[in-house]
């Protein structure tokens, strides 16, 4: 697989060089600068190509993460043909630049979701972590959303409300900024009436709607994809779960299936994350990647460990629940299988993702699950799994 690592731009923390002496070959970045729906034109396009392939480095732009799509489409909102010749436009720029991978989402208002940034390991360094009686406590106590509790176990109501009634204001504004943490290029951050406002919007939206939403966002744009070469692949929900009341509808396997079956084209794709996938119980991560292999043109490798009341941690990239090198075998051998039909895009890109912060990493100010050496760690061991597998198994 090629080795890449997400890069956020020129502001990010984390420089071109470091991702050269990480090892890997491909960098992973967007034009967070432009806001949701308008066109990354040519000029916007080369100017962070010729940063990222500066020969100097000797690194490519190997995956678009992320071209977002606008809230308007999610929520199917009106006339829609100016979004949609934008998203085209700029997919058809992407690859007169010879970039050819574009991950992207379909998740309502907010992207991954975190409850606490700086879990404390054993031994130092922190993690990502989902509470979910702090969610709760955000959802009920703050949010204040009607149905907030709905099936929520009553041992979470409690420790919610016991969270609430102990936090101070400082707390609770620090929940909802972890909570809003994980929008690093969006231009939006809520506070709690703008987040019910935007709530507000989703109120007759149902799963069947949102569903027909993304099938005509795939229905727009695949075939232009087809058109130039473009390779497109959603990213799972992270978490895997309906979260304030919204649908979310790439979560579980049966999900993947309806999007890849509603645009039957090698260019309808998926980013296979482990972690994403791997925070709901019922996914079988390997199996998914088995049963997806054709359609997986990029892979997030990270791992979660998940308690029983819902809540779970970032894990080490091959300690938590999901099996790595059972997941890596499976991409590998599909590498094996598009190469051996003598396909020139073969390779699957993967990135290690959500690394813990440790030793120094606090002293820098990177987006919240992207420190260097925690990424680099999981790098690391994720290439002694693919080199291992490699030697085992490659032809």
């Amino acid at each position: 697989m090629e080795q890449t690592w997400r890069w956020f731009g020129p502001d990010d923390a984390v420089g071109l060089h470091h991702i050269v002496q990480a090892g890997a070959t491909g960098v992973v970045t967007a034009l967070h600068q432009i806001p949701y729906g308008e066109v990354w034109t040519p000029e916007a396009i080369a100017t962070r190509k010729a940063i990222v392939e500066d020969p100097a480095h000797g690194l490519r732009w190997s995956v678009v993460e992320s071209l977002p799509i606008h809230e308007r489409v999610k929520l199917g909102d009106g006339d829609l043909s100016t979004i949609f010749d934008n998203y085209r436009t700029s997919m058809r720029n992407l690859a007169a630049a010879g970039v050819n991978v574009i991950c992207y989402n379909f998740m309502p208002i907010l992207d991954w979701t975190r409850t606490q940034l700086d879990a404390p390991l054993p031994g130092g360094g922190t993690a990502l972590r989902f509470n979910h009686h702090e969610y709760v406590a955000f959802d009920l106590h703050m949010l204040k959303r009607p149905g907030a509790d709905e099936g929520v176990p009553p041992e979470v109501l409690t420790q919610a409300a016991v969270w609430f009634q102990a936090s101070t204001e400082g707390d609770r504004d620090r929940l909802l900024a972890n909570i809003m943490a994980g929008l690093p290029g969006a231009y939006d951050r809520y506070d709690i009436p703008q987040l019910r406002e935007m709530l507000r919007r989703y109120d007759d939206i149902s799963r069947d709607d949102l569903r027909a939403n993304y099938a005509r966002f795939l229905e727009e744009v695949i075939p232009t994809a087809e058109e130039c070469g473009i390779r497109m692949c959603v990213h799972p929900d992270d978490p895997p779960r309906a979260l304030f009341g919204l649908d979310r509808i790439v979560s579980t396997e049966d999900d993947i299936a309806f999007i890849l079956n509603a645009v039957p084209s090698r260019a309808n794709g998926l980013t296979l994350c482990s972690g994403s996938l791997g925070a709901n119980p019922a996914n079988d991560v390997p199996g998914i990647a088995a049963r997806f292999a054709d359609r997986v043109h990029f892979a997030h490798l990270r791992n979660v460990a998940k308690d029983p009341d819902g809540s779970f941690m970032e894990a080490e990239h091959l300690g938590g629940d999901t099996d790595m090198v059972k997941l890596i075998r499976v991409l590998m051998a599909e590498e094996r299988r598009r190469r051996a039909e003598g396909r020139a895009d073969w390779q699957i890109p993967m990135r290690p993702d959500h690394g813990h912060a440790l030793i120094d990493d606090a002293a820098r100010p990177t987006f919240p699950g992207y420190p260097i050496i925690g990424r680099l760690r999981g790098l690391a061991e994720l290439r002694g799994v693919m080199a291992a597998v490699d030697q085992i198994e490659g032809a």
